[in-house]
């Protein structure tokens, strides 16, 4: 579990549009590329719709408004994704979660990612935490 292995990475930029939707574009992406262990390195931009899991629950939450994307992290894979997102809504007030499906693009969002070349992600059952957690491998 505690195991690290060092890897030189590259990074790829995009633009999302108006109404596309997060998970479903970075899900496109990774496919296209072939990228089997990617983060997220950077990312800005704006919501209109949100889909977040907050902690400890099941049940996602959606919100519908005018968003500004303070952070987005976590990691990627050809088969799923960890990320995390915290937004401000118009009086600044802060929120974050888990990132569900549903979190669609208002105006732009711009993403720089991440990827270890040397290496692979895969998730699988913890019997620690009781979900499918990050397994790292060489390549």
């Amino acid at each position: 579990m505690n195991q690290s292995i060092a890897s030189a990475a590259r990074f790829y930029a995009l633009r999302l549009a108006p109404g596309q939707e997060l998970l479903t574009e970075l899900r496109q992406f990774m496919a296209l590329h072939g990228l089997q262990a990617a983060w997220i390195a950077g990312a800005t931009g704006s919501l209109t719709e949100v889909a977040l899991r907050y902690a400890g629950r099941d049940e996602s939450t959606r919100l519908t408004g005018t968003y500004e994307l303070i952070s987005l992290s976590g990691t990627l894979e050809l088969t799923g994704e960890h990320l995390h997102l915290s937004i401000a809504d118009e009086q600044g007030a802060l929120l974050g979660g888990h990132v569900m499906s549903g979190c669609t693009v208002r105006t732009t969002l711009e993403l720089v990612i991440g990827e270890l070349t040397a290496l692979s992600f895969s998730r699988q059952p913890c019997p620690l935490s009781g979900y499918d957690e990050l397994v790292v491998h060489s390549r």
